[in-house]
């Protein structure tokens, strides 16, 4: 597996307004573990961006805390839960070295696959000290397909970081909602700025 993408580009992307994963909505896959009942207690949302799953999930009753290690989608994430008039919580924070907690759900939407393998198994670590025994971690993150919006990870990558202190429950196909721009857009055959679906992994782990 690769290495970990470079993190100052996310903060770059914020500030430009060019991040592909901003759409300016929930995932549907994030929509569909609430509807069915998957999320519940006391939540984190790591790597929220923009904190749309963080809004949601406060309008719907939820205790949740949004964290993201790029300043400026802190702002954009703050900013867009006063527009719409909810006390959302959120925080500057590196998902490798998490605190607080302890926390009975992990709603990861796209940030597991861009780290690299010894990366992704210091995020499992780190949120093992941060979930309490018997919580939830799901992670939605682009498979290893053709054509891709960004950085992938196999099916194997879950069993791999997640080992010690952890059981994966499922591992099922789901799909990713981004913003296909330039040359992605003609791969995808879009208009530049569309909105595309791309394959990816549901994953869901039980912290022993």
């Amino acid at each position: 597996m690769g290495t970990s993408v470079d993190r100052s580009v996310f903060d770059e992307a914020y500030v430009m307004g060019t991040a592909p994963w901003v759409i300016g909505a929930p995932q549907p896959a994030v929509v569909d573990l609430e509807r069915g009942g998957e999320i519940g207690g006391a939540v984190l949302d790591p790597g929220c961006g923009t904190g749309e799953h963080t809004i949601l999930l406060t309008e719907l009753g939820y205790d949740v805390l949004g964290v993201d290690a790029a300043p400026h989608a802190i702002e954009l994430a703050e900013a867009g839960a006063a527009a719409r008039g909810v006390s959302g919580r959120f925080a500057v924070a590196d998902a490798l070295a998490l605190t607080g907690g302890p926390y009975d759900t992990v709603v990861d939407s796209a940030l597991f696959h861009v780290f690299g393998e010894e990366d992704q198994q210091r995020y499992a670590r780190s949120l093992h000290g941060v979930c309490r025994s018997g919580a939830t971690v799901h992670v939605l993150a682009l498979a290893d397909v053709e054509p891709a919006l960004g950085p992938r990870v196999p099916e194997s990558a879950f069993a791999r970081a997640f080992t010690d202190g952890w059981r994966v429950e499922r591992i099922r196909p789901s799909t990713y909602r981004g913003i296909a721009r330039g040359e992605h857009a003609e791969v995808f055959g879009v208009a530049d700025g569309a909105q595309v679906d791309v394959p990816a992994y549901l994953a869901t782990m039980t912290r022993s």
